[in-house]
């Protein structure tokens, strides 16, 4: 009898939440330590792995994730950023030979004109940039912001341009800096991509899906296109008939094959399609939960513009934000209609950028003040801008005049913006000549640009490379230095 009572009363104490509260306390730490770290740590490795590993930050990051908004089709930096009263005086007037002999146009032919900027300048802030009256949101926030004037790259057509930019190399097959960040230092959140896209304006940019292309590094690192109606994700519902519990049969099925094939043939891409098979899976339940804006209250949607349902760079902008709070790493905003040629009212430096301006304006001060006022922006780096800028003198296509006013493509010479992550606020870097033609003062090239978003996000751009084909690549080739003068 004592044996009986002694064992039932062990039974009950193993069942009674106060024998679990007090015996299981450290189990309970553990657990919860195992729930912040995720399956991954944030190399993306397991703990084994990351200690053996070689991919460790080389430094202390001050950017722990990316916004990265690009205008593609080039906005004109002579009437948003780069004020030049010298070419107002020149409109008009002939071209000089001297700024076209041995030059590369996309279109320009014979000796155009000098166009003069088309919007007013005004200075703004403490630091007293000159912003156009496009811009009037963006202009309250300069002083959070550093504007780099002195920008230029080797490529002067649409996708090789958006291309080198994106991957360093003006050829597809190469990883886009989202890859490269993301293979480098994983996702915070075991349930979404750590690198996600989203696109707005009609179409993607010329470069296409390369531009978010994982190159040679592992399918997993690739970009995620997220869309604005219907599935958030192409197919990530599940079709009629199909239960969860179904699905999670079939992909333990799928993965039992992948696995013994990995162990045959040690194809890594296996491994990477297992990954991405359970990545879709907590995909179904996380993505339509973090692509939801109308969770968001009225006055934050006012405050972006957004509407629930529509494909706007206003709700990316939003969503951006949103999936900033759920420890997505890389965040891709691309907004086409950018390319200001002048052969449609629509595509003119005057009228056409202005409706590009104010589709954007508002939406992009609001990330920035958005993120400020919850804390995210010191660490979180934004950039904005194109893949090239326009020329000082107004397109003449083949020779004949546009109807509308437009400039060509240039290489010598745009404007970007970075904030937050490190960067310093207020700051105008770099200087162009007195018609913004070519760069005189601390120029910065597209491996420039690179190697400081890498060094925010605490990697060395000279360091951080993977082999392929037996050699050793980077993002940033054998080019590239830090600016440091951007840095806080």
């Amino acid at each position: 009898m004592d044996l009986y009572n002694e064992a039932r009363k062990t039974k009950l104490e193993y069942t009674t939440r106060r024998h679990f509260l007090k015996k299981c306390t450290t189990g309970l730490g553990g657990i919860a330590l195992a729930s912040l770290m995720g399956p991954q740590n944030v190399f993306g490795k397991s703990l084994e792995e990351k200690m053996l590993s070689d991919t460790l930050p080389h430094f202390y990051p001050k950017a722990k994730r990316v916004i990265y908004l690009h205008m593609a089709g080039a906005p004109s930096q002579l009437e948003l950023f780069d004020y030049k009263p010298k070419l107002k005086e020149l409109h008009d007037l002939d071209c000089p030979k001297s700024l076209l002999e041995g030059k590369k146009f996309a279109f320009i032919q014979g000796t155009p004109t000098m166009l003069g900027p088309q919007h007013e300048f005004k200075q703004y802030g403490q630091s007293g940039a000159y912003i156009s009256d496009v811009l009037p949101h963006f202009s309250t926030i300069v002083d959070d912001v550093a504007i780099v004037k002195s920008m230029h790259t080797d490529e002067f057509n649409h996708a090789p341009a958006q291309l080198f930019l994106q991957t360093g190399s003006p050829r597809a097959g190469r990883p886009s800096i989202g890859a490269w960040v993301t293979y480098g230092l994983g996702s915070e959140n075991e349930n979404l991509p750590g690198y996600m896209v989203l696109v707005s304006g009609g179409k993607t940019p010329s470069a296409g899906k390369n531009a978010w292309g994982s190159g040679f590094l592992p399918s997993e690192y690739q970009g995620v296109q997220c869309r604005n109606s219907g599935d958030p994700i192409l197919y990530v519902s599940n079709p009629d008939g199909m239960s969860r519990n179904i699905r999670r049969e079939s992909l333990d099925a799928i993965n039992a094959i992948n696995q013994k094939q990995y162990e045959e043939f040690g194809d890594k891409e296996i491994m990477s399609r297992i990954s991405q098979y359970e990545m879709a899976f907590k995909m179904q339940i996380s993505v339509p939960d973090a692509m939801d804006i109308t969770k968001e209250p009225d006055y934050i949607r006012e405050m972006y513009g957004a509407e629930p349902g529509k494909a706007s760079f206003a709700n990316n902008c939003l969503l951006a934000r949103r999936l900033v709070e759920q420890g997505v790493r890389f965040i891709q905003l691309y907004d086409w209609g950018w390319d200001m040629h002048g052969n449609f009212e629509g595509g003119s430096v005057n009228k056409g950028l202005k409706d590009k301006c104010d589709q954007v304006d508002k939406p992009m001060t609001a990330l920035i003040k958005d993120l400020k006022q919850r804390g995210l922006l010191d660490d979180t780096l934004v950039v904005w801008g194109g893949e090239f800028g326009r020329t000082p003198m107004r397109e003449n296509r083949g020779g004949v005049v546009m109807p509308f006013y437009g400039r060509d493509h240039h290489t010598e010479a745009f404007t970007i913006w970075m904030a937050g992550g490190g960067i310093k606020g207020g700051l105008s870097y770099g200087e162009t000549d007195e018609i913004g033609y070519y760069g005189i003062k601390d120029r910065v090239h597209v491996h420039d640009l690179q190697a400081t978003m890498l060094h925010q996000l605490g990697l060395d751009h000279e360091k951080f490379t993977y082999q392929f084909q037996g050699r050793d690549f980077r993002l940033t080739d054998v080019h590239g230095h830090v600016v440091k003068d951007l840095l806080a």
